[in-house]
């Protein structure tokens, strides 16, 4: 597939990450986007929630480049999304998925261009980033237009790059989430979303979904703070859950946003925003891993975490991204969600 490729590996060595191993009280993070989702260890790490280490939070705006860093070891904890635990098993890199954190409730959209027809997009260019949940939507949704991967053409631009060509209309559709979707349709008359992950039968494949990865070396030199971490994600959120106009101030301030589209993205009352994210409740991650009985949110199936990455495994052969099927138990590790639940911790949160 003729992709524009931006792998830049390197970045993580611009932003001054070492490459040595953690010590046992500092823990490297990276998050691949600006995006609320991933940034609770942000939270945990002001509010001090993880009081016997010191998180080293590093933003990438590159989901690839950071996936290189985890797998070299210059990260321990990575926050992007699922989609890629395929590419991880297939390459035998040294990082596995530890839990599903929200999927995606309608935030991840396509845009079509103004003056563009679904019928005019071969031969066209579109937008998505390579490997990235964006790649994964436009892809099915082509398909399912009659359109093979093979007769667009493809550029690799995460959603806020793409806003510019979009609007000089370089390109005649584009994976979008706010607070970009909203710039293009209102800068844009004519612009319209042809598609969506809100749709129910979407959301209970679990393929789009923001997840956490750590590097295995990590977990096992250090399996305490691996568990302390993983533990302080899900502070973070019930911080967030009791303190919800406070922490979205937070990250606002954190990820350089305005504070208003911090609320469309995980909303404001403490749980979701239809049209943006569900935060899914330790007890809902642990369901969806299988360490926990009962059934996760959105119909999906107790223990489902492996069957959704092995869905997403398929959808990377039909784009052409992977030539072969993985095991994709081999890209999860679930022990960490099961070790924390063994300690007696429990998290049911409800919006307020």
């Amino acid at each position: 597939m003729p992709f524009i490729n931006r792998i830049t590996s390197a970045a993580a060595v611009a932003l001054g990450i070492s490459a040595s191993a953690a010590s046992a009280d500092t823990i490297k993070v990276g998050v691949c986007v600006s995006w609320p989702g991933y940034a609770m260890l942000e939270v945990a790490r002001q509010k001090d929630l993880i009081p016997d280490h010191d998180l080293k939070i590093t933003i990438f705006e590159d989901p690839l480049g950071g996936h290189a860093a985890l797998a070299a070891g210059q990260l321990d904890v990575y926050g992007c999304t699922a989609e890629y635990t395929p590419l991880i098993v297939d390459r035998g890199t040294d990082v596995v998925n530890v839990a599903f954190l929200n999927p995606s409730y309608g935030v991840d959209h396509i845009i079509l261009a103004p003056d563009i027809e679904i019928a005019d997009l071969p031969g066209k260019k579109v937008a998505a980033p390579q490997a990235y949940i964006g790649h994964l939507l436009m892809g099915i949704w082509l398909d399912s237009q009659g359109i093979k991967p093979e007769e667009v053409k493809w550029v690799n631009l995460n959603a806020d790059e793409a806003v510019g060509p979009m609007l000089s209309g370089d390109l005649a559709a584009g994976y979008m989430y706010e607070p970009w979707i909203s710039k293009i349709l209102e800068a844009s008359p004519g612009a319209k979303s042809v598609v969506n992950t809100a749709v129910p039968d979407v959301l209970q494949t679990g393929i789009f979904m923001d997840a956490l990865y750590m590097n295995t070396n990590f977990i096992a030199e250090n399996r305490d703070a691996a568990l302390a971490v993983l533990k302080a994600r899900w502070d973070g959120l019930e911080y967030w859950n009791q303190n919800t106009e406070e922490t979205n101030k937070l990250l606002a301030d954190f990820l350089q946003w305005p504070e208003e589209d911090i609320g469309y993205v995980i909303g404001t009352d403490g749980k979701s925003f239809e049209g943006g994210i569900y935060m899914m409740d330790f007890d809902e991650s642990a369901r969806v891993c299988g360490v926990l009985d009962g059934e996760p949110p959105f119909g999906m199936a107790n223990g489902s975490m492996v069957d959704s990455i092995s869905l997403t495994n398929e959808w990377w052969i039909k784009l052409g991204l992977m030539d072969k099927t993985i095991d994709a138990s081999k890209g999860v590790d679930c022990s960490l969600m099961g070790d924390l639940l063994a300690t007696g911790f429990r998290q049911a949160l409800s919006a307020h």
